[in-house]
């Protein structure tokens, strides 16, 4: 079996997404997940040289991953993890030419997220404040995380990395670093704002310790908190809401943007809420609406 394509060329192009395109953590581990999965493809079939990659060997790799039972998304995903790489490497010289020029992408399906309903989101927020009852800090800090959550459509690593002075109680809003480092500021509601005081005032002053920093939601050890965390907290608590959705903090991101849009907010306020590069992406929630509006229809009108 031949060695794998130089691993020297992919280290450099993933110091160049970190350091120049200035991407995230996570985003740079994804690419680098995606190319070692090719090279090993390639290896196995005794390509040893990114030179030596053909259009046909990427489009066998993606063939493969699609008879194994990869998701569309997955294959879409590492099909641009692959053009952008080549194309990295024409432009530096590295390579005399791009095989992933013509290398297409499956189509993703169109699968709507997942939202609650707006009766839901209510139960569920009623029974975070009635865990918050007891006073534990770790129940003040749940509310108000989810409170948040809901209330500004916050993704769930912008929460988790708050700080102090990032929100601003009597305006009622928060300053969020968004992707790619963008910065926007979001408004959040009153219940959210009461829940946050119960938090900051209340609840955090008992897990803060000396090294806790200025992070707003912080652990059971005063660090700050995990998004696991979170999401863990949100699964129990949407136990004890009657016929609720599996849902992860995304989810209520999502039903965020649905209930605003459903309340006849505008799509382009929407997007600038949610901080999304493109309206495209914001439009998928008028998709989620148009889809209950079926639904009602079907279930209600005598002639559906």
């Amino acid at each position: 079996m031949s060695s794998a394509p130089d691993e020297h060329l992919v280290a450099d192009f993933l110091t160049h997404l970190r350091v120049e395109r200035n991407r995230s953590n996570h985003t740079v581990r994804a690419y680098g997940g995606d190319l070692e999965a090719l090279s090993g493809f390639l290896a196995e079939r005794g390509v040893d040289r990114w030179d030596d990659v053909a259009l046909a060997d990427l489009r066998s790799w993606l063939a493969s991953m699609d008879e194994a039972g990869a998701a569309k998304s997955t294959i879409a995903r590492r099909a641009t993890s692959v053009r952008a790489f080549f194309r990295w490497a024409v432009r530096r010289g590295a390579l005399a030419q791009d095989p992933a020029l013509r290398l297409q992408s499956p189509k993703k399906s169109k699968t709507l997220p997942g939202v609650l309903r707006q009766s839901t989101a209510g139960e569920l927020m009623d029974v975070a404040a009635v865990a918050a009852d007891d006073a534990d800090p770790v129940h003040l800090r749940d509310r108000a995380a989810l409170e948040l959550l809901y209330s500004s459509g916050l993704r769930i690593g912008e929460l988790v990395g708050l700080d102090i002075d990032d929100v601003d109680r009597e305006r009622m809003v928060v300053r969020v670093l968004g992707k790619g480092n963008k910065e926007r500021t979001v408004p959040f509601g009153r219940p959210a704002a009461r829940a946050l005081d119960a938090w900051l005032d209340t609840g955090r002053p008992q897990l803060a310790t000396a090294t806790s920093g200025p992070a707003v939601f912080l652990g059971r050890r005063g660090a700050r908190v995990d998004p696991r965390t979170v999401r863990r907290s949100l699964e129990n608590l949407l136990r004890h809401v009657p016929d609720a959705p599996e849902l992860s903090p995304h989810g209520l991101r999502h039903s965020a943007a649905t209930h605003m849009l459903e309340g006849g907010a505008d799509l382009r306020m929407v997007q600038e809420m949610l901080g999304h590069s493109s309206l495209a992406t914001t439009q998928v929630y008028t998709h989620v609406s148009v889809e209950r509006l079926r639904r009602s229809f079907s279930q209600a009108h005598p002639r559906a």
